[in-house]
């Protein structure tokens, strides 16, 4: 892997004038000027002090030795040393994303420990009597090696972010395809994934569906769902929502404004090794409401519709019982028909009540009386059968929705 070259180093020629020889002399004391270093990290540094930063203690010693090391073989050879710097200090920094740690701690120590480290040198360089002069550039050698090494931390600190991140994302959406495909689900499987995935399996979820963008060039961010497992390429696009009944989950303006306008469905709430059964029922309420069925705006949860889906879920044998149930009314006109089917359907949900039928429809009882004798002649005795009720119901439940008395749902489905 390719390492960046330093960025922003200060102006000025590349060869230092400090003496070569004055490179064994430094190279003699490398081991106690990294005892002080890292005793100095581990002091300042809370992240890198105490028994429990064991690890990250060698991690910092080996680094200090290393920086020191190439520092002084760059006073010898000021030629070539850039490279072994930045590729050093770059897996560094990449050791401490892939160990989950912040790049401040690792930053602090690099000016904790380049400073400290200089004052030690440059005491060890005025001991020899260096000039002014010379120690000001090694001083400049000094600070240009913590600025190389503290890019080339943060370039590798950035690099397996961005790695770790993208390696995340796939684990969680092959927990999503675990948890939403159509095979039996383990929860030892999904244990499995869920801890590679830092995802903690919630005991129960529920799936949200939205439309597609109006707009086929829009981007499609998902909706404010904390902890969720999220597919926005599938279609429908679709999020998986861990412990739905929690306060705020689907009723907070954080969510809704993420959906952007989008019509949604949100499924019913279910076990987690369920979950493609929300997802079901959701697509599901998701079709009916682009066919009218449901409303076809906003957010619609399929815990409040559920005779409805369930009525839908076999459409072409809904079909078959709206028109078995329902061809008496085969005999009159289709605006007889229309308000028969009207009238009926009222009377039976308001328990055979004249005045509330003519309530709920906003006629008159009389209007009403006439149009029941009307059904008595066209249905007899199955108006007073219950099952023969039922099957009225569900057909004219169904065949409303649709907007007609049932001689076209099949041919539309």
């Amino acid at each position: 892997m390719a390492v960046p070259a330093p960025r922003g180093e200060p102006v000025g020629p590349r060869t230092a004038p400090v003496p070569p020889d004055l490179a064994e002399l430094l190279r003699s004391d490398l081991e106690g000027v990294a005892d002080e270093v890292e005793e100095e990290v581990r002091r300042q540094v809370p992240e890198y002090g105490g028994p429990a930063a064991a690890v990250q203690g060698r991690h910092i010693r080996s680094g200090v030795v290393q920086a020191l090391t190439l520092f002084v073989d760059h006073i010898a050879d000021p030629r070539g040393q850039d490279a072994a710097i930045a590729a050093t200090y770059y897996e560094l920094g990449r050791g401490e994303a892939l160990e989950g740690r912040s790049l401040d701690a690792l930053q602090s120590a690099l000016r904790v420990g380049g400073l400290h480290a200089w004052r030690r040198l440059s005491r060890t360089a005025e001991e020899v009597g260096l000039d002014s002069t010379a120690v000001a550039a090694l001083g400049e050698l000094a600070f240009r090696t913590v600025h190389e090494v503290a890019e080339a931390a943060a370039a590798g600190y950035a690099e397996a972010r961005s790695r770790s991140a993208d390696e995340l994302e796939r684990r969680r959406r092959r927990l999503l395809d675990l948890l939403l495909g159509e095979g039996p689900v383990s929860p030892e499987a999904v244990q499995e994934l869920a801890h590679a995935a830092r995802w903690r399996v919630p005991s129960q979820v529920a799936v949200v569906v939205l439309a597609a963008s109006a707009d086929p060039n829009a981007q499609d961010p998902p909706p404010a769902t904390p902890g969720a497992l999220v597919d926005m390429g599938s279609r429908p696009p679709r999020v998986l929502v861990p412990d739905p009944e929690g306060a705020g989950r689907f009723g907070g303006r954080a969510f809704v404004l993420g959906l952007q306008g989008r019509p949604a469905a949100i499924g019913p709430t279910v076990p987690v090794a369920e979950a493609a059964h929300s997802l079901r029922w959701a697509t599901r309420a998701l079709g009916l409401m682009g066919r009218g069925v449901l409303p076809r705006q906003g957010v619609v949860r399929c815990a409040d519709h559920l005779s409805t889906l369930l009525l839908h879920s076999d459409e072409p044998l809904l079909g078959h019982l709206a028109e078995r149930a329902l061809s008496p009314l085969d005999a009159v006109s289709e605006g007889q028909r229309a308000r028969l089917a009207e009238t009926l359907l009222a009377w039976l949900l308001s328990g055979s009540n004249v005045p509330d039928v003519a309530a709920r429809l906003h006629i008159h009882p009389q209007t009403v009386r006439y149009r029941l004798r009307q059904l008595e002649k066209l249905f007899g005795d199955a108006l007073h059968d219950p099952g023969a009720r039922l099957d009225l119901i569900l057909a004219l439940r169904a065949t409303a929705a649709h907007g007609d008395t049932g001689r076209t749902l099949t041919s539309e489905q």
